[in-house]
């Protein structure tokens, strides 16, 4: 397991040609007077983010020789804050353009635009909307569980036994008091 855990990190190494381009667009490495835990290897943080973009795996879920995934996802932010993914992204397309070429009158971005997925109808009602409960068609005395008693235990008379009307509201201990007084239990 372990000979193919070293050779699946091996793999997503930056080969030493593209660090040596990439070593000193990257900012300087200072340890805090405060002290501390001792700064990562630039190379090994480098290698550790590369590694996130290219799986797309949680930071957590990275392999611990790229380092842990909160201190992996520290650098990330201070280097995002920094600039420092710009700088590479121009460097390189400034050497392909100076090899290559890039045709720079004719660049276009490429998107689409489809409908969501879940997203309902149009301009009909949305299919868990906000002002819709679970279970909220379904009548009290039709869960399989419910006050016919077959769950096992104490149940609420229903609505029906109750004699009170499908008012759909709540009105306080009052009524629930009235209800209690007017219940007549029905035998089945």
């Amino acid at each position: 397991m372990a000979s193919t855990r070293h050779t699946v990190v091996e793999t997503f190494r930056i080969p030493d040609a593209l660090w040596e381009r990439i070593e000193p667009l990257l900012p300087k490495v200072r340890r805090s007077r405060k002290g501390g835990r001792p700064p990562l290897p630039q190379r090994q943080v480098l290698d550790g983010l590369f590694y996130v973009l290219r799986t797309g795996c949680q930071w957590k879920a990275v392999p611990p020789e790229f380092g842990s995934g909160s201190s992996l996802h520290r650098y990330f932010q201070r280097w995002q804050k920094r600039g420092v993914f710009r700088k590479l992204w121009q460097d390189a397309l400034r050497e392909y353009d100076d090899e290559i070429g890039i045709d720079w009158q004719w660049q276009s971005i490429d998107g689409s635009m489809t409908k969501a997925p879940l997203g309902g109808k149009k301009d009909g009602q949305k299919p868990y909307g906000s002002g819709q409960n679970r279970y909220q068609a379904v009548d009290s005395d039709r869960w399989p569980w419910g006050a016919s008693g077959s769950g096992g235990g104490r149940s609420q008379p229903t609505r029906y036994e109750t004699g009170r009307a499908d008012s759909g509201e709540y009105s306080g201990r009052a009524s629930q008091a009235n209800q209690e007084e007017t219940a007549t239990p029905v035998c089945r």
